[in-house]
């Protein structure tokens, strides 16, 4: 139960960012999540963890044209899919003290969150956080594109990515950041996206400027006038601790 969207500008970011977002158990295209038995029947039926058993064949040396044999899959999702995986191990092989400002600005790149990084070089999330901060490894605030630049867009429509150079907006008024409640599940759905909602609406009416940062597309809280804007983004500590140092809000709701 439960749908997201994920936007990224590469393949290999915006399907780790959905899988996290989908599940906030899962780290990302994980090859330790789930293992393969010996007979691929878990990669012959589509089930909703196969994309960890193709993640745990790749990390044991399937090839992708034996892996679309078994899945039928376009090989141009598994390619993308063994870009991750390659980069994941090439990752486990790096000492954390000699992790270089490249590495990790491709493995953002790449969609890894800091705790997936963290993982592979045996470190922390907050000390990989402090690294690239070091670094100045920071995401973009981009524009979603409404109109496929027929001409410029002007949408609140936004979401962060590391496969950019600059943002579309600026910083300069002060907002009120209010977050949503993330996916649906069973037993928890629309009456609490209706709470974020309700807090939309009085802050407007207060004549406050409002940031909400949600990714389920069905709910109302992301329809693109309830918000002055609307990013389209993870929920976890280091997605809104990123947009909080950088819209630099009066609250957080």
């Amino acid at each position: 139960v439960g749908e997201v969207m994920a936007i990224g500008r590469k393949f290999e970011e915006a399907f780790q960012k959905a899988l996290r977002m989908v599940d906030e158990n899962f780290p990302g295209f994980d090859p330790y999540i789930e293992r393969v038995s010996v007979n691929d029947a878990e990669l012959m039926e589509p089930t909703d963890k196969r994309m960890f058993v193709i993640a745990a064949a790749l990390r044991s040396g399937y090839t992708v044209e034996k892996l679309y044999d078994l899945t039928k899959i376009d090989r141009w999702f598994l390619q993308k899919m063994k870009h991750i995986i390659d980069y994941y191990l090439m990752m486990e092989t790096i000492d954390r003290n000699h992790l270089t400002s490249d590495t990790l600005q491709e493995a953002k790149q790449f969609g890894f969150s800091d705790k997936q990084i963290a993982t592979a070089v045996k470190s922390t999330e907050l000390a990989i956080r402090k690294k690239r901060q070091e670094f100045n490894i920071r995401p973009c605030v981009k524009q979603i594109d409404t109109v496929a630049a027929e001409w410029p867009a002007t949408t609140n429509y936004l979401y962060l990515t590391y496969n950019a150079l600059q943002h579309d907006l600026n910083f300069s008024e002060p907002h009120i950041m209010v977050i949503g409640s993330g996916v649906y599940r069973i037993g928890s759905s629309v009456e609490f996206d209706w709470c974020a909602v309700g807090c939309l609406r009085e802050l407007r009416r207060l004549g406050k400027k409002t940031i909400m940062v949600n990714y389920n597309p069905e709910t109302v809280s992301t329809d693109y006038d309830m918000s002055d804007r609307l990013y389209f983004e993870e929920i976890s500590f280091e997605v809104v601790m990123d947009i909080y140092n950088l819209e630099n809000p009066e609250g957080i709701i």
